[in-house]
């Protein structure tokens, strides 16, 4: 293994770790791109790349999402009962998540990813959440709520906030609770997600040496070992930095990812 590589795969985990100290966010759209890109430049097949840049990223959340989870209910931000009413559904959604993402080509998927890139930049840049509307939702509707964020964050790598968050607050869930328990969710969510992915990936005849179905793990533990490092570095510089200029610039950056995954572009050599 190129120890460059490997040293690129840390540079991503470092910015994914301080964005996710500073902005509260676990960083998988901020991973999938570069590792498309790096995973080009390995000469992995087009045929599956977005598939192990997703399935990395899952993998790479389990670990963040566990460190957020023990930090906020420290803090008793979580609310235990609620998040347990959500987890069936999720199990569901990541299944259903991994068997779609094996399924559509990775072309497809890119697109898809990139969309969703969009969306949340636009959700970084307008900060706002939903008034709270009603009391929350019963277990039924909870448990297909589960199946709609636990199978899109399976397609889309990530841990599920961007839904999560949104969803409790306008079911008048204080905030500060919401995303304690959107973060604690974050954990089953990347958990479940990569295990779809590594059992749909399993066997394929387009895996390359080190990865477990659509888990390259060079990659995954190259990246949780700098975020684990540098996250709180960017907790530190919330004190320092203007969060608000810096939700900007994420947010410009993931216009950009999305801007380059939806047109297919390729992005510079290293």
């Amino acid at each position: 293994m190129d120890p460059i590589l490997l040293l690129y795969y840390a540079l991503i985990g470092v910015v994914a770790g301080v964005a996710a100290g500073l902005l509260g966010i676990g960083g998988g759209l901020i991973i999938i791109a570069p590792l498309a890109a790096l995973y080009r430049l390995q000469g992995f097949p087009e045929e599956i790349l977005m598939q192990l840049a997703v399935g990395t990223s899952l993998a790479t959340i389990v670990v963040t999402s566990l460190a957020a989870a023990r930090a906020h209910h420290r803090r008793g931000a979580v609310l235990w009962p609620l998040l347990g009413r959500f987890i069936p559904g999720v199990m569901a959604g990541c299944a259903l998540g991994a068997l779609a993402a094996d399924r559509v080509s990775s072309r497809e998927l890119e697109v898809f990813v990139g969309g969703f890139a969009a969306v949340a930049g636009l959700r970084m840049l307008v900060r706002v959440n939903p008034p709270p509307h009603r009391t929350l939702p019963g277990t039924p509707t909870l448990l297909v709520a589960g199946v709609v964020i636990g199978a899109v964050s399976t397609l889309v790598g990530i841990g599920g906030g961007l839904m999560t968050v949104p969803l409790l607050v306008w079911s008048s869930v204080p905030v500060r609770h919401a995303i304690g328990t959107s973060s604690a969710l974050g954990f089953p969510i990347a958990l479940f997600g990569a295990a779809g992915m590594i059992m749909v990936g399993h066997g394929h005849p387009l895996l390359p040496p080190l990865a477990t179905g659509y888990v390259y793990w060079p990659a995954a533990l190259s990246i949780v070992a700098a975020t684990v490092v540098f996250a709180p570095v960017g907790a530190h510089l919330t004190h320092v930095l203007p969060t608000r200029v810096v939700a900007v610039f994420f947010a410009c950056v993931l216009f950009v990812v999305a801007a380059r995954l939806i047109s297919g572009g390729q992005w510079p050599s290293f």
